[in-house]
């Protein structure tokens, strides 16, 4: 199954880290869109390192990171820094979707 998570908010850190470790664990894949305030969870080393866990992908909304004033810089590679074309990319692409 894959899982599509959009995060829209910068105050569920603690619960984007939980439901993508327990899903990958049990070897399910994880979309990870961030937007909004959303983007501001990118300069969080528990956030944006979840790119390398295997079965994870992430992406962003440069247009939102660039309102919200998210630091971008030096973030992994594997974060696609990205549009709402790679959200609607994850809503297409994922069996299930829960809004953080």
């Amino acid at each position: 199954m894959k899982l599509g998570i959009l995060v829209n908010t910068d105050k569920c850190l603690g619960d984007i880290v939980e439901i993508t470790r327990s899903a990958t664990k049990k070897g399910h894949e994880v979309i990870i869109f961030a937007m909004d305030k959303g983007t501001l969870l990118l300069e969080q080393p528990d956030f944006s390192g979840l790119c390398n866990v295997q079965g994870v992908q992430m992406s962003f909304c440069s247009h939102n990171a660039e309102k919200f004033g998210a630091k971008t810089e030096g973030l992994p590679g594997e974060i696609i820094c990205g549009s709402q074309y790679n959200n609607a990319q994850m809503m297409h692409n994922a069996d299930r979707v829960i809004v953080l």
